[in-house]
């Protein structure tokens, strides 16, 4: 496949044997996200568990110091004065009833996160197949199931963002975008890497951080020294 002009000058820049401090790694990746739009930067991390054990899941959210760049738009399951600080809290859509047919008849995602208070999980449990594999049911591991969902609204908003391995033990996160510049970059990353530490499973033996990749959107990866996180 042939690459683009500014793929390979970026490639030029990244030294694909060396392992990159994160302060290095992020000023790099700046310097490799070349597109016309403000590129999205990611993290890729390879964990030495077994997502295929229960107590080998790695799954959590944080809100990042700098949120993401991104608008997220919210829906709120939720009744009554749930529902009304909801949407006094900023949501995008508030429903019940009304939200799950919606979704079953139009096949509406017009929205990133869904959060719902405990009573409303029954219904929403009716949309688990949609909902499922697109990755937006609730979960109260990631704080989208919970009694406070004005709390949770504005924590979307903010920039949280939920973190959970793969198949092939690998989480993938966004940290941001290039112009958020180094530092910023640098702040969410590490405030990003200390939860998934922190979220190591008892259970696990051997090498926790297999490898940690950094890129934009266009740009190539660049293996960070993961243990430095450790």
């Amino acid at each position: 496949m042939k690459q683009g002009k500014k793929y390979t000058e970026s490639v030029k820049l990244v030294d694909k044997t060396k392992l990159y401090d994160s302060e290095e790694a992020v000023q790099t990746v700046c310097q490799t996200a070349k597109a016309k739009f403000d590129e999205t930067i990611e993290v890729h991390i390879r964990l030495g568990v077994d997502s295929r054990h229960a107590d080998q899941q790695v799954r959590g959210a944080i809100v990042l110091p700098h949120g993401t760049g991104k608008t997220v738009r919210t829906l709120v399951f939720a009744k009554g004065d749930n529902a009304k600080a909801a949407e006094e809290a900023g949501s995008d859509f508030v429903g019940a009833e009304d939200m799950v047919a919606k979704i079953q008849n139009e096949q509406w995602f017009d929205y990133d996160v869904i959060i719902a208070t405990p009573d409303m999980m029954g219904l929403i449990g009716r949309l688990g197949k949609v909902l499922g594999p697109k990755g937006l049911m609730p979960n109260p591991k990631a704080g989208t199931v919970t009694p406070d969902v004005a709390k949770a609204v504005k924590e979307a908003k903010a920039g949280k963002i939920e973190y959970r391995l793969d198949k092939t033990n690998i989480i993938h996160c966004p940290i941001g975008k290039a112009s958020f510049g180094p530092e910023k970059l640098a702040e969410n990353l590490a405030a990003l890497m200390g939860a998934i530490v922190k979220a190591k499973p008892a259970s696990s033996k051997g090498q926790y951080i297999k490898s940690c990749v950094i890129a934009s959107t266009m740009g190539p990866g660049i293996k960070l020294n993961a243990q430095k996180f450790m």
